[in-house]
């Protein structure tokens, strides 16, 4: 077993982030062109030189995100204090940063388009952003969580796909599809694991994609409300084979090295934390969703200089990368992967440079009512009616 290297502070990070994600479009995880996805937004004016530093930054985000150990020098070289607060969903991230008070949030793909449709984050200047170069990995730029209307609104830090994990010592073969997890005649019915939040209608669109290719689903997050209401459909069906359901990334790694799971949706950072090798990770043949969170600037930022300059600095390859080690997750900027030997066996665990990896990963991101496949003949449903949806599922 090679030496664990993610922090304590870890555990917590993957607790705040069990309601976080990101997006994608047509073509899975690839860098995007064009205009990427429109859809209706305040016109809202991009920064065009950074001025003096203004002596502190208002930052909220998930645990982990932004600790002690890299504040420091920041603070040191900028002057700009940083303020951290932690956000536990998704929902509490948009209201904070509505209130004014916050010039910074790690948002996730639940949040993105909410905040960018609001005009509560403004479109960004990448050259105000030198180290969001060309080191930053392609297949996690200019995606829907960051590229709308033509312009940037994110400045990805990290990602991971939402592996499907299994007990080796009871899943005695490679899974090579989700459907032990979706078909009622599995032989782990009872055992299945399953992620407990709206969001994860995505996964039951994902698996449809490929077995009901009838129901027209090209974007597992444009749905239209047939297509919802057959996802919905499949993700009752499949409660009745679910052992239980997590959004508490402790609860999650109980429930299979207590035996309660053996097979069911995970992260790379859950499945290494049970220390056990038995328990294994792979990205079926149809496909994952996947996560990939981006700083976001507030409209109403009252520091728009030292958030510039956090946003660069937290994009340098020894930073990014020391939050991606402290989180458990692909760091954005691969040149951290060449700064020496755990750092390099931590992007091979994380498949950080590995595109072939994430081609096939739909990052998460909010269901809009314009269709993010391209469709302008229908309306798609939206967050909301994915919200209500979900409640109906566990009965």
């Amino acid at each position: 077993m090679r030496k664990k290297i993610l922090t304590v502070s870890a555990m917590a990070a993957v607790a705040a982030l069990a309601f976080s994600g990101c997006s994608s479009t047509e073509e899975p995880a690839s860098g995007g062109g064009g205009d990427g996805v429109k859809i209706d937004a305040p016109d809202l004016p991009i920064q065009e030189k950074l001025g003096d530093y203004e002596g502190e930054v208002n930052i909220v985000a998930w645990a982990g995100y932004v600790e002690d150990a890299w504040t420091e020098k920041f603070t040191a070289d900028t002057g700009c204090v940083v303020n951290r607060r932690v956000a536990g969903t998704s929902d509490e991230m948009v209201q904070l940063v509505r209130t004014g008070d916050y010039d910074l949030l790690s948002a996730s793909g639940d949040a993105s388009l909410r905040l960018i449709a609001g005009g509560d984050v403004q479109p960004l200047n990448l050259d105000l952003i030198p180290n969001f170069g060309d080191d930053i990995a392609e297949g996690i730029k200019q995606q829907t969580y960051d590229w709308i209307n033509g312009k940037t609104y994110g400045i990805p830090l990290g990602r991971g796909a939402n592996i499907l994990q299994y007990d080796s010592s009871v899943v005695t073969e490679t899974p090579t599809s989700w459907d032990i997890t979706w078909e009622t005649d599995s032989p782990y019915a009872g055992k299945v694991i399953a992620y407990d939040a709206p969001i994860y209608i995505a996964d039951a669109a994902l698996y449809l994609m490929a077995h009901e290719p009838d129901l027209g689903i090209k974007n597992p997050y444009a749905l239209d409300e047939d297509q919802l209401a057959a996802a919905i459909d499949l993700l009752k069906k499949q409660n009745g084979i679910v052992s239980e359901y997590w959004s508490d990334a402790s609860a999650q790694i109980t429930s299979f090295t207590g035996g309660t799971s053996v097979v069911g949706t995970s992260w790379e950072v859950l499945r290494k934390f049970t220390e056990d090798d038995k328990f294994k990770g792979v990205v079926p043949e149809e496909g994952a969703t996947g996560w990939a969170d981006a700083w976001m600037m507030a409209a109403k930022s009252k520091n728009p200089n030292c958030a510039y300059a956090w946003m660069d600095y937290a994009s340098s390859p020894e930073v990014d990368g020391a939050i991606a080690m402290n989180f458990g997750m692909a760091p954005a900027n691969t040149a951290f992967c060449d700064l020496n030997d755990e750092a390099k066996a931590h992007c091979d665990d994380y498949h950080a440079k590995d595109e072939a990896y994430f081609k096939n990963v739909w990052f998460w991101t909010t269901p809009v009512e314009t269709c993010l496949d391209g469709r302008t003949d229908v309306t798609c449903t939206n967050f909301q009616q994915w919200t209500d949806a979900w409640l109906t599922v566990k009965g």
